[in-house]
């Protein structure tokens, strides 16, 4: 048994160091972007593993199980759904400013419907991928890194020739930071890196007549242009996207919205949000404007359309949505990336000073690479030369050797003894002879066809066309300008090939402001029936149908159609509801449960009370609990701007049996479980605020809780029932409150 060793340390340094190794693991080998090449570790993995694969954008496509399989044997042991996921957005056009690989099958939607599951989707990567961000891998122009169990070695960093941080952007979180950067048109961002690299002072504000703002896919409007300069300064801030609307006109005179592109943040299920939010404004009768709406969206692009009434105010209407909906949104800047191995938020300028330096440090490894193959093939060429001008030489060399180690010796050393000479002169001849060793081999694997006199001057051709391009080599990395016009030359290519139109619009847009119409006041019926659904009518309709609400609703209160409804529970809470969150219509409409317009639980707290929160200002009501406490509440103590407060404090196991509006010269009656009635004046219970308990009401018998309360004017005759027998509540012997009461047998 081996001798263990027990380290004592601080458990909290422990856990510190600990917790900052997982957090830049995080940080660097999974949220954040490589500044240079714009991609996650499991992008750029993907990609490179696709690469290996050779699947290219001019080959078949193939299963992208296959693909996720291979990428998580090899390079991302993290599990197959943070792969297949990433594979997906890189397919989506909707999502990147250029997708980088090309999808077979379903990948997705622009309405948030997910992508088929990996067994049944294909790919392969896209042209710009192949020949933007995976060309020259051969080169050796980018470091390789072992892998995670170092079987196989991955490129650290892809030799993406054009900033993929900006063109496609990027988001994503780590631990303590974020990241969220826009897209951003490719033919812009060229222009921007050919003018930072003509003038490395230039400023953000000059390189912003280049790259005009964000171009997102969804297309769209930003209307804070002004903004952007600080935004693209410092790297942070807030863009503000409108979505496009246009106005068609109808027959009969009607017009149509129609939203023919939407905010970058509303892609996925922002979408169907819209449209509810919309039915919303309609059903709260914010607007009467909308007649109809319809996602008549396909593969052709966005299409939603609003069918409005004749007459309708449509800026008003327009500015109303940009307003209560996510047709205007923010996108909130972060341009934080990984640089130099660490985190770093960079503003626009810093971004491209990042690509350029990278740019040049790949060109210098490639010309670097190019220019000693030159070299060598020139050693090569020029040692074929010279020995066709003593090729009969050479041939009487290999004759008289015994083995290609003497006959090497020889052309590179001069040495001749072991080679048998058919003169003395021969032999002084070869002991000159001086061919390098790389020379010497190419002289020895000569075929014999190379001789011919139209193959020595192809020779002779291709020297002088290898001498010229090492000339250029060696220009390109002696001189900046040199390199600098090769690097423009290909961005200039890639923006011939790849770029397109600009998509987003960019300008200084007006707040948008709308009028909003005031709702006409009238009195109307508050039904909800014994399931807890809940809706209104108008006077009128209540009246016709009276017997019937009565018989099927278990609460009926009038109020305004601009009030609200208070809900007091068991719990000792009050909810309010807005009455225009509740449907109103016709008397057999479907209501909506209280559950969804306001913060009461079905599941953990009961009704006991409801009323009109404008009548109760003007009353008292009256509290009673489980354990037989009681109190009286100014109703002014509930006119509050919260959905949910506490209407009265609970003892521990204590809840609310009762909550009713009281008067003065009314009378009450507790009866608790056990058959006891107590009897005494409305004036005995004390007046206290809501956060107090108040004061008992009743003494209990062990076991025995209160059951109900009921009030009655003095004088009046009051009847009710107590399991098999009727109790007059009148005749009840008039006590003072606190005490035992009558038990009467049911």
């Amino acid at each position: 048994m081996q001798d263990s060793q027990i380290i004592r340390t601080e458990y909290s340094d422990v856990m510190k160091k600990s917790y900052i190794d997982y957090a830049m693991s995080v940080i660097i080998s999974r949220a954040l972007p490589d500044v240079r090449d714009g991609l996650k570790p499991v992008q750029r993995r993907t990609l490179y593993d696709m690469h290996e694969l050779g699947i290219r954008y001019d080959k078949p496509y193939r299963k992208c199980a296959r693909i996720v399989g291979d990428t998580m044997g090899k390079y991302h042991p993290h599990g197959d759904s943070s792969i297949y996921d990433a594979l997906v957005v890189m397919a989506q056009e909707f999502k990147k400013g250029i997708a980088l690989v090309d999808g077979h099958g379903n990948f997705g939607s622009i309405e948030g419907d997910g992508a088929a599951a990996m067994r049944y989707t294909e790919a392969r990567l896209a042209k710009v991928t192949q020949d933007v961000y995976l060309s020259d891998l051969d080169k050796d122009i980018v470091d390789f890194v072992p892998n995670f169990d170092e079987t196989e070695k991955e490129p650290s960093v892809l030799p993406v020739r054009v900033p993929n941080l900006l063109i496609n952007g990027a988001e994503g979180i780590a631990v303590g930071m974020a990241t969220s950067i826009p897209t951003h048109n490719l033919a812009e961002v060229v222009d921007a890196v050919k003018a930072y690299m003509k003038n490395d002072e230039i400023s953000t504000k000059q390189l912003m007549r280049y790259i005009k703002g964000p171009d997102f896919p969804t297309g769209g409007i930003v209307v804070n242009k002004d903004d952007l300069v600080d935004i693209y300064e410092t790297g942070l801030g807030k863009i503000k996207i409108r979505g496009k609307v246009e106005i068609e006109e109808m027959k009969g005179g009607k017009q149509r919205l129609v939203i023919s592109e939407i905010p970058y943040t509303m892609i996925g299920a922002g979408i169907g949000k819209f449209l509810n939010d919309v039915c919303a404004l309609v059903e709260s009768k914010k607007t009467t404007d909308i007649v109809d709406i319809s996602n008549q969206s396909s593969k052709e692009g966005i299409r939603i359309v609003i069918e409005l009434k004749r007459g309708a105010d449509v800026e008003n209407l327009t500015n109303m949505l940009y307003k209560k909906t996510r047709l205007e949104d923010t996108f909130g800047v972060n341009m934080l990336a990984v640089a130099d191995g660490r985190p770093e938020t960079m503003g626009l300028k810093k971004i491209i000073e990042h690509h350029v330096d990278f740019q040049f440090e790949l060109n210098t490894r490639k010309y670097q690479n190019l220019l000693k193959k030159e070299q060598e093939k020139k050693e090569v060429q020029e040692g074929l030369i010279k020995a066709c001008d003593v090729i009969d030489l050479i041939i009487e060399i290999l004759r008289g050797s015994q083995s290609v180690k003497d006959a090497k010796a020889c052309l590179t050393q001069g040495i001749t003894d072991p080679i048998k000479f058919k003169s003395g002169i021969s032999r002084k001849m070869a002991a000159m002879l001086r061919f390098t060793e790389r020379q010497a081999t190419a002289i020895l694997e000569m075929r014999l066809y190379k001789l011919i006199g139209l193959e020595i001057e192809a020779l002779m051709k291709e020297h002088d066309e290898t001498i010229r391009r090492i000339d250029r080599y060696e220009d390109i990395l002696n001189h900046y300008d040199s390199m600098a016009e090769v690097i423009m030359e290909d961005l200039d290519r890639i923006k011939e090939e790849f770029g397109r139109k600009r998509r987003t619009v960019i300008e200084n847009a007006e707040e948008a402001v709308y009028e909003e119409k005031k709702i006409e006041e009238q009195e109307i019926i508050f039904l909800m029936d014994r399931f807890g659904y809940a809706r209104t009518v108008d006077m009128n309709t209540y009246e016709r149908n009276k017997e019937a609400a009565d018989a099927e609703n278990k609460e009926i209160v009038s109020c305004k159609n601009t009030g609200k409804i208070c809900v007091f529970t068991n719990t000792g809470k009050m909810h309010q509801i807005k009455i225009l969150d509740l449907p109103f219509g016709k008397f057999r409409d479907k209501g909506v449960p209280i559950d969804n317009v306001s913060n009461y639980d079905s599941t953990q707290e009961d009704v006991v009370f409801l009323c009109d929160a404008e009548q109760m200002r003007f009353a008292r009501l009256l509290f009673a609990t489980k354990q037989g406490m009681v109190k009286k509440v100014d109703g002014n103590e509930f006119q509050v701007a919260k959905r949910t407060i506490a209407a009265t404090k609970l003892q521990a196991g204590d809840e609310v049996v009762s909550v009713r509006v009281i008067s003065e010269n009314q009378n009450v009656v507790l009866q608790t479980r056990d058959g006891y009635f107590l009897r005494f004046s409305a004036e005995e219970v004390a007046e206290k605020k809501k956060g107090a308990i108040g004061v008992r009401g009743i003494r209990l018998k062990k076991n025995d809780e209160l059951e109900q309360v009921y009030l009655f004017e003095e004088g009046t005759e009051t009847k009710v029932r107590y399991g098999e027998k009727e109790v007059t509540l009148n005749r009840l012997k008039m006590a003072k409150r606190d005490g035992f009461g009558t038990k009467t047998r049911g």
